[in-house]
């Protein structure tokens, strides 16, 4: 939530945002995640170094500078470090080109992700981390990158990310609309995580090879591709998307393609139970990972968000999904038909919230429609707009030196989504210091089935997640027929 930047939008475009969240999307090699948080990068985390490309440009430095303040610094744990190194110098020493060097950072990112710079450098998010169940899985992945960086594909992507950003500065150059500005740069990074859908198929094949001679199980490449389908449809079924057509933006092979594809290049190098998985000593690495957003950036918890650095939390209505995304918090109702937005704007502390709602940073605004409130104490003001296809209401409300916005758009304006937006806003109040305290990070916890323990039961020990027993599957990459046994070791995600 730091990284929510006071800016301004018109009712088009939050119209599109709201109708059209789910497809603006960061994706590298990952998931289909989210537009992601913005969070300050953290320099004094130290990036897992796997032979070090010696100094690396300024230009490459500012990308790495870049790539961490989007995905909220470097993931600093020694065990993490200790097992990237070690899969990365197997991975390297049987590859096409054992005299490249890469450097490899942990993102303390809950995304799925990771993605790969023409340098050698090499970026995973703790998301993709947790989500895979052995060293097989995880080194298919960064096998995958680093064939990205023995094809030049990075190279051929910074050269569209280039062509990108030429764009970029011919927008801010026609204006000051920080929406156009915000999307130009969204669309920005898109570009440089997008390969096309031949060069995902030649990575994957090349990665698989790489991995099968480093004696690692094959297959991995296919099992951890399924999971990444679970885990998208899982988030996408919770905002009624449907994950095959927001597939890495049509720009990615579609997943169920590239799992036929790595079994097929699988099948070349063994049967499906040879190779290494170490899959207890992976779980032994990743026990205590922190899952999902970091909290001291705000964070979502079901249909409540809080901010405990900033003191403050409230709570979507019924049947929403919330985003913390790079530019504000979105709540999308389930079937789109309603959605809304929470951001900090700009407003001097001698313009009233009224006078500002009406200050035309906004069209088509109903300015009879302006009220005066206080909200839990805090003053406040709210108007209604109409734009072609969506109907707004919106909340402008002052906490300590900052104001805070709610924008509520609905396709038609109904006695309920007036009570909805009324709700959500009376529910925006300050942390207590026993809730502040107690905003710790979701964290993989690993642990032994015992006699009696089923999917059912272990689901239920889940804290701070949806659906706890479909998450728990994807999780442990079990179908949706598998069971459980005794002495498995298994994760879930306590707090």
């Amino acid at each position: 939530m730091t990284c929510m930047k006071p800016h301004t939008t018109s009712t088009r475009k939050f119209a599109a945002l709201a109708g059209l969240c789910a497809a603006f999307m960061l994706t590298g090699c990952g998931d289909m995640a989210r537009f992601q948080v913005a969070a300050p990068a953290k320099p004094s985390a130290k990036p897992a170094q796997v032979a070090a490309t010696p100094g690396p440009s300024p230009a490459a430095e500012r990308e790495h500078e870049r790539i961490l303040s989007s995905y909220g610094g470097a993931y600093d744990d020694p065990r993490l470090e200790s097992l990237i190194t070690k899969t990365v110098n197997r991975l390297v020493a049987v590859s096409e080109r054992p005299d490249l060097t890469y450097k490899v950072t942990i993102l303390n990112s809950g995304a799925v992700n990771a993605f790969a710079l023409p340098t050698g450098q090499l970026y995973v998010t703790r998301g993709l981390i947790a989500l895979a169940n052995d060293t097989s899985e995880l080194s298919s992945v960064l096998s995958h990158e680093m064939a990205h960086v023995l094809a030049k594909h990075a190279s051929i992507r910074e050269d569209q990310a280039k062509r990108a950003a030429i764009v970029t500065r011919v927008v801010k150059e026609m204006g000051n609309d920080p929406d156009i500005t915000a999307l130009a740069l969204a669309k920005t990074k898109l570009t440089m995580a997008s390969f096309s859908r031949a060069q995902e198929f030649e990575a994957d094949g090349i990665g698989v090879g790489i991995s099968a001679r480093a004696h690692f199980d094959p297959y991995g490449a296919s099992r951890f591709l399924t999971s990444m389908e679970r885990n998208a449809a899982l988030k996408a079924g919770r905002s009624s998307i449907d994950p095959r057509s927001q597939d890495f933006l049509s720009s990615h092979p579609a997943t169920p393609e590239r799992v036929q594809n790595a079994q097929a290049n699988a099948r070349q190098y063994s049967s499906p139970e040879g190779g290494e998985r170490d899959h207890e000593a992976y779980l032994a690495a990743i026990d205590n990972i922190v899952y999902g957003e970091d909290p001291s950036e705000g964070f979502v918890r079901g249909r409540r968000f809080l901010h405990p650095k900033l003191g403050f939390t409230f709570q979507a209505p019924e049947a929403y999904t919330l985003d913390n995304t790079a530019q504000a918090v979105i709540g999308v109702r389930e079937g789109g038909e309603q959605a809304m937005r929470f951001d900090v704007v700009r407003v001097p502390a001698e313009q009233t919230l009224g006078e500002y709602l009406n200050s035309g940073w906004m069209e088509n605004v109903d300015k009879a429609s302006t009220e005066q409130l206080t909200i839990n104490g805090f003053p406040a003001a709210s108007i209604v707009a109409h734009g072609d296809q969506w109907q707004f209401r919106v909340y402008a409300l002052r906490f300590g030196s900052d104001v805070y916005r709610f924008i509520f758009a609905t396709k038609q304006k109904t006695t309920e989504s007036e009570r909805n937006a009324r709700e959500t806003v009376r529910s925006f109040r300050r942390l207590t210091l026993e809730e502040i305290q107690a905003a710790r990070p979701l964290r993989i916890k690993v642990i032994t089935v015992q006699p009696g323990d089923t999917v059912e039961s272990l689901s239920h020990r889940m804290a701070g997640v949806d659906r706890p027993e479909e998450r728990f599957r994807v999780l442990n990459g079990l179908d949706e027929r598998a069971k459980v046994k005794v002495r498995d070791r298994v994760k879930i995600v306590v707090d």
